[in-house]
């Protein structure tokens, strides 16, 4: 047997039921693990051409698994400074004029993951947009669900009255000009595509850069919620130079404006793959977002909106969804109102079959979840799809837009991974990257405390929810892995599994939490192959 590497000495977490525990792991020339043992077992296995690593202090996970994130719209809506520690109007100042600086006074200023209480109240947020940039910018907030944009950029793309747009999408007009708010995705790209559009050479490389990024943090993989045909090209591509470094789940996104050509066109496309990705996943949006207004609840939010689904007609998301089920993809739904939940969850009963590929028909978010409907997704074999680190922008007064709008009843119960693992679901973890932060560390903190990891003064207002380290971790790997089909290669460290390791240079077991986001990644490993040394 040809092994490239071995570990040993190491606490390896095999979270296998058949061997827990070990000290040592080796890696075969073809990718998958050799075997998995004592130091002495794993060293005669060894030949000279063998990387033999000291594990001494190290722990060895199972690959991190991100169960929801974006390498490629990230490339394309993470563009410019991020945002995420700017809560006013000041920090956004300051941070705007830099950029202006680097790009110069007539270029796009552009910038992401902005919280929403930077801007809050304010009427006419393009006007003050164009104060703080000096010029044209685009900004996005932390959800991607709702951006802002100067006048001067609005002129620039050729806006002069409300578009048309598809998705619950709208630039808002009043008093015959434009507030500066592009309200979900359709409405972002009529206006981006219009001003820079990215070429693919910057694409290919941005969801390159991305992917190491992640690996940096110690993800092996993830679940990339924003495919289509061309990003399936582009993974192809990445793969034939070496340069892809992650595994891949990639859905191909089904859309409000997706025509009955394309549905038939994805339709060919259900068993498409690479050697690190594969396809076989529909995506869909039946909602938007609670702060924007444009989550489907059940009932109206404080300010009379939620009532509509992301589809002016959503017969035909059921039927898409139902066609896909029964041609053999897996189906994955973000669905964040009870409405949306409900409504999806009945797609998935009328399909009545299960996915090709083993795994479980999904649902991503879930953030308004009803007792009665966590218990269909049990007993209907729906795994839950959750992002805790969606809840960091919760204030504990409740002024957040997301609390205000939801009311304190129904905003009391939310992002129930702890309620989920209870009552017996399939628990899957991620980040929604670009959104939330894609550092596993944070990911698994933010779970087992309900606030960052470090950040003592941050608020934890729903403890009850809060999941063991041994929960959150599985959310991250064992779950991860049963949730699209690979249970039986993947996410457990075990003779013939993939050869994808997370090295630690300690325990996220035993650490104390709040320790959790400065534990070093030692390696990152995919495929057999180090993509990443700490």
């Amino acid at each position: 047997m040809d092994i490239t590497l071995a570990i040993v000495g190491a606490n390896v977490r095999t979270l296998d039921p058949a061997r827990p525990r070990a000290s040592a792991v080796a890696l075969a020339a073809d990718g998958t693990i050799a075997a998995v043992g004592d130091d002495r077992e794993i060293r005669a296995l060894c030949g000279p051409r063998t990387e033999l690593l000291d594990g001494a202090d190290l722990t060895v996970l199972p690959g991190l698994v991100d169960s929801h994130i974006h390498p490629v719209w990230g490339a394309l809506l993470a563009r410019g400074p991020e945002l995420r520690a700017v809560h006013d109007v000041a920090g956004l100042r300051a941070v705007l004029q830099a950029e202006r600086a680097r790009v110069g006074p007539q270029a796009l200023v552009r910038g992401w993951a902005l919280d929403y209480a930077a801007l809050d109240g304010v009427a006419w947020p393009g006007e003050l947009l164009e104060e703080l940039a000096g010029g044209p910018a685009l900004i996005s907030y932390v959800d991607l669900h709702t951006h802002v944009a100067t006048p001067s950029a609005l002129a620039r793309a050729g806006v002069t009255a409300p578009p048309a747009l598809t998705g619950n999408s709208e630039i808002p007009f009043r008093d015959g000009r434009p507030t500066g708010e592009l309200i979900e995705l359709a409405a972002y790209w009529h206006v981006s595509d219009a001003l820079d559009p990215i070429t693919p050479a910057q694409l290919r490389d941005g969801v390159r850069d991305n992917l190491r990024r992640f690996n940096a943090f110690g993800l092996t993989g993830g679940h990339a919620m924003d495919g289509d045909l061309t990003a399936y090209a582009l993974l192809d591509e990445l793969e034939a130079a070496g340069e892809l470094t992650a595994r891949l789940l990639v859905p191909l996104l089904l859309l409000p404006q997706t025509g009955d050509e394309q549905v038939e066109e994805f339709l060919r496309h259900r068993d498409d793959h690479g050697t690190l990705w594969r396809g076989g996943v529909a995506k869909f949006f039946a909602d938007g977002v609670i702060e924007t207004g444009t989550a489907w609840l059940e009932e109206p939010d404080t300010r009379g909106g939620g009532g509509d689904c992301y589809w002016p007609d959503p017969r035909r998301l059921r039927d898409l969804t139902v066609r896909f089920a029964r041609a053999g993809f897996q189906c994955a739904t973000h669905a964040i109102g009870d409405r949306a939940v409900r409504e999806t969850l009945d797609a998935y009963a009328a399909a009545s079959t299960p996915p090709a590929n083993g795994g479980l028909h999904r649902i991503e978010h879930l953030e308004v979840l009803p007792d009665d409907l966590l218990t269909r997704c049990v007993e209907e074999r729906v795994a839950v799809s959750l992002q805790p680190l969606h809840g960091q922008w919760r204030a504990a007064d409740g002024s957040d837009e997301w609390t205000r709008r939801l009311g304190p009843a129904r905003g009391a119960r939310v992002w129930r991974a702890g309620d989920a693992h209870a009552a017996g679901a399939t628990v899957a973890l991620g980040s929604d990257w670009p959104v939330a932060q894609a550092d596993p560390r944070l990911g698994i903190g933010y779970a087992l405390l309900r606030r960052l990891p470090g950040d003592r003064a941050m608020p934890a207002p729903d403890p009850a929810q809060a999941l063991t380290a041994a929960q959150a971790l599985a959310g991250y790997t064992t779950a991860a892995a049963a949730t699209v089909g690979s249970a039986a290669h993947a996410g457990r460290i075990a003779p013939g599994c993939d050869g994808d390791l997370t090295v630690f240079g300690g325990d996220p077991v035993t650490v104390e939490p709040d320790a959790l986001a400065e534990l070093p990644v030692a390696l990152t490993i995919v495929g057999g192959r180090v993509v990443h040394r700490g």
